[in-house]
């Protein structure tokens, strides 16, 4: 691609560079320069124009633009990501529902590391995503750019976004409290947000004592898809009430802690093949916590590993909650 200043009669198809007024008409950036173009602005006394001129080699911003998006979501594969028309070099790649988005890292960086002007931008990896909402925006910085770099960073960066859609359907609650109160229907229209937010339904709400054996029973009572427990009183050992009553009930505790705050005392594990999430005591405010995080991969059918908990912790510092029992930092 050439670009520079040019004379009008000389730009004929080019692509004009900055907008100009010839007028009361006035020639917009980016816009392929016609024969009645050029002769509007040299009717309007222009001598030189800066603009574009595509090569034989280059592919315009648009083309490429579309291009490349196909190729980091192809059409037809589950990457349940919809592409927009490409407008100034421009295509996003946005959620066709609720889900949580899958990037590739090592594959976006690399293709970001090959040429300036060829870019895409992505949300963080395992973002919960709404309908409607951006996963990703390719960018074509230039006008045009060279075939030959457009195939190489399309290859290095193949089918690296797609949104991981919801798998479970159903949901159970189990709240200890010695009585039902205001704060504890509170917590539950917070947790039924989170649920809906990925399409699941909240099918029962069951309140016991905060004792091993009452919450078994009720545990063995559930037969939604994902069971969640909420404690009046906060784990604190993977032999405290909560998990304790999991494998009373015949479960299993796979995890107890991550390095997310809020969220430090969240524990996971499975009875009857179900995943059981013991959610920490912030999960009662609808503030941003680590059992956001935990339950979206869940519901989405996204195992998560040791090493993944671990990888939570760069940019696991999450806001505080001012209501919070025991904030990070002690009053002076």
């Amino acid at each position: 691609m050439k670009f520079g200043e040019v004379t009008p009669k000389d730009a004929v198809g080019a692509v004009l560079a900055h907008s100009v007024s010839c007028g009361s008409k006035r020639l917009k950036k980016g816009a392929v320069l016609s024969q009645a173009d050029v002769d509007l602005l040299l009717d309007s006394g222009f001598e030189t124009i800066s603009v574009a001129q595509l090569e034989e080699s280059d592919i315009s911003e648009n083309e490429a633009a579309e291009q490349l998006a196909f190729a980091l979501a192809p059409e037809g594969g589950a990457h349940a990501l919809e592409r927009t028309v490409p407008f100034t070099g421009r295509v996003n790649l946005v959620a066709s529902g609720a889900g949580v988005a899958l990037v590739d890292r090592e594959k976006l960086i690399a293709m970001n590391a090959l040429d300036p002007v060829i870019s895409c931008a992505t949300v963080p990896h395992m973002q919960q995503m709404q309908k409607g909402g951006l996963v990703a925006t390719v960018k074509i910085i230039s006008y045009a750019v060279p075939k030959e770099a457009l195939v190489r960073a399309a290859d290095l960066a193949r089918e690296s976004i797609s949104l991981k859609t919801p798998q479970l359907k159903t949901a159970s609650l189990l709240i200890t409290a010695d009585a039902p109160s205001p704060s504890e229907t509170k917590a539950v229209d917070v947790i039924k947000t989170r649920l809906d937010a990925l399409g699941v339904e909240l099918r029962d709400v069951s309140m016991t004592a905060h004792a091993t054996d009452e919450m078994a029973q009720a545990l063995q009572t559930f037969q939604s898809d994902l069971l969640l427990i909420l404690t009046s009183s906060a784990t604190s050992d993977v032999q405290d009430t909560a998990p304790r009553a999991l494998r009373q009930a015949g479960g299993e505790v796979e995890r107890f802690g991550m390095p997310v705050d809020p969220g430090n005392l969240l524990f996971l594990g499975k009875l009857n093949g179900r995943s059981v999430i013991g959610l920490p005591g912030c999960a009662r405010s609808p503030a941003l916590n680590g059992a956001d995080w935990v339950m979206s991969r869940v519901i989405c059918g996204i195992d998560i590993t040791a090493m993944d908990f671990a990888e939570m912790s760069v940019g696991g510092l999450l806001k505080e909650i001012p209501t919070r029992p025991h904030p990070r930092r002690k009053e002076k």
